[in-house]
């Protein structure tokens, strides 16, 4: 942990990273206009919901169903809803992006924006090995077998991360950085 310049007693993690990030993350101009018009934030914010409803929606039906509950649903059906996460998940990146070019520094010192990306770069993870290496043992499972323990304890995993971006995403909201730096 490096000290901040002008800050007595300050210290935070990625220093370095997060200066950097700062200054070349400030947005493309027609990002930041958008943003900062009357309805600009309030879209990017309901599309970054309905982002976040689609993805959770239907990841955390298809995490229950394989640990278990509402075992009279066979699995593949849901499986075919996997492109709605993904196109949750797309429509997130890109609106979180959007609010991180708008005020990256409202973002790079607080602690929650780091265990977002945290959990989602750990959440992502699970999902490739789940869908690289259980997927077509669970695809075949009819209504009311029971899934492989590997596939719900990583359906576990994958609802607890999920569950962790929400609520360090809702944390972005409450806690602000003792100081920013300016604007390149």
């Amino acid at each position: 942990m490096s000290s901040v310049p002008g800050c007595f007693n300050c210290a935070v993690p990625f220093l370095n990273v997060q200066i950097w990030m700062s200054r070349h993350l400030h947005g493309h101009p027609s990002v930041v206009k958008f943003m900062g018009s009357k309805y600009g934030w309030h879209a990017c914010e309901t599309l970054h919901f309905f982002g976040l409803s689609l993805l959770v929606g239907t990841i955390g039906v298809f995490d229950m169903r394989v640990l278990g509950l509402a075992k009279r649903i066979p699995i593949a059906p849901l499986h075919r809803l996997a492109p709605w996460a993904v196109g949750g998940y797309i429509l997130n990146v890109i609106t979180g992006f959007m609010f991180l070019m708008a005020f990256p520094n409202q973002y790079l010192y607080q602690w929650p924006f780091w265990f977002k990306i945290a959990f989602m770069l750990l959440a992502g993870t699970n999902a490739l090995i789940f869908n690289l290496a259980v997927m077509r043992k669970v695809e075949l499972l009819g209504p009311g077998a029971d899934a492989p323990l590997v596939a719900k304890i990583m359906c576990g995993a994958s609802l607890c991360l999920w569950i962790g971006v929400i609520f360090a995403g809702r944390f972005l909201a409450f806690y602000k950085p003792v100081f920013t730096l300016p604007p390149p």
